[in-house]
């Protein structure tokens, strides 16, 4: 039995819950997978994966397998790269993380671009509103946005984001503008669940933290409809500033409680650091921290910049 083929049948199995899908994805036949498998557990002596009525899961035996399997497979991955010289040419398959309205308006428009520009590279996207293992989850590069716990990971930033509270024009005009955070228990507040902010608002007075509890109104479960029901009229919310800097240029929603705004939060490209860091990873990097780093929204230096070197 070849024991690294059997490692890669076995993650694909688990990661598609499924014998079937996952020989399709292979090009095998599913008794062709189901039999690896089976060998695979008797050379083992355990058990790794359990068939129910829908699915296949793992074993808690086979969820400690399949983190040595991804990281196994990923050093043999990187040391036939190098052999082969790929370390020049940016090849294979690149696993990105990116919170969801992040990846959708800053992240994507990279990736295509740098997918034209290395025609032998492919890319899985996962943008999620939770921070991800790059090591659990088999993933290459992550974006991380507010202040990063210590780790192993190599961090480089690339922008910061401003907290801002915002509503329509309509309505603060019909029920007045905050001038202190202490007023906000008087509006109509939208919130997303899912984070701290969805129970309370930090602030800054006078170079000093301000909490302020929350009892929101309306509490939905994106961003994306929190921000709609604030330029609809409904009500004040808290964002992120790239993620209404559209409605903010054309005067669909307004800031208020400027003066109280926090400090800003980092944006950082995390990637793990390996004895050799392959040119998928190098080169996408490199290319996506350009990027991010000349976008106006996340630097505000940016145009500035880039107008003086003209």
């Amino acid at each position: 039995m070849d024991r690294f083929e059997a490692m890669r049948l076995f993650a694909a199995v688990a990661e598609a819950q499924s014998f079937s899908a996952a020989a399709r994805r292979q090009g095998l036949s599913a008794p062709a997978v189901t039999r690896t498998i089976a060998a695979l557990e008797e050379l083992l002596g355990v058990r790794l994966l359990v068939r129910t009525t829908r699915r296949v899961r793992l074993t808690e035996a086979g969820e400690r397998y399949l983190l040595d399997c991804r990281r196994i497979l990923a050093d043999l991955q990187e040391a036939e790269e190098a052999a082969a010289g790929s370390h020049a040419t940016p090849r294979g398959l690149l696993s990105i993380t990116a919170p969801v309205m992040f990846g959708h308006l800053h992240v994507s428009p990279i990736l295509l671009r740098f997918m034209e520009r290395y025609p032998e590279v492919r890319i899985r996207a996962l943008f999620i509103d939770r921070v991800a293992s790059l090591i659990d989850e088999g993933l290459d590069v992550g974006i991380r946005i507010g202040e990063l716990p210590d780790s192993s990971l190599m961090a480089l930033r690339v922008g910061q984001v401003r907290r801002l509270v915002c509503a329509a024009p309509a309505y603060l005009e019909r029920h007045g503008t905050p001038r202190h955070p202490a007023e906000l228990s008087g509006h109509r507040l939208v919130t997303a669940s899912g984070g701290p902010q969805s129970s309370e608002w930090r602030f800054q007075e006078r170079g000093e933290p301000l909490a302020v509890a929350l009892r929101p109104q309306f509490v939905v479960n994106t961003n994306e409809a929190a921000i709609r029901a604030a330029s609809a009229g409904w009500g004040l919310t808290r964002r992120l500033s790239y993620q209404v800097a559209g409605l903010l240029g054309s005067g669909q929603l307004r800031t208020v409680l400027d003066d109280f705004e926090p400090p800003p939060l980092p944006i950082h490209i995390v990637h793990q650091e390996g004895r050799r860091t392959s040119a998928k990873v190098r080169s996408f990097v490199d290319f996506i921290a350009a990027a991010l780093r000349g976008n106006p929204e996340l630097n505000p230096g940016a145009a500035e910049t880039a107008a003086a070197g003209q």
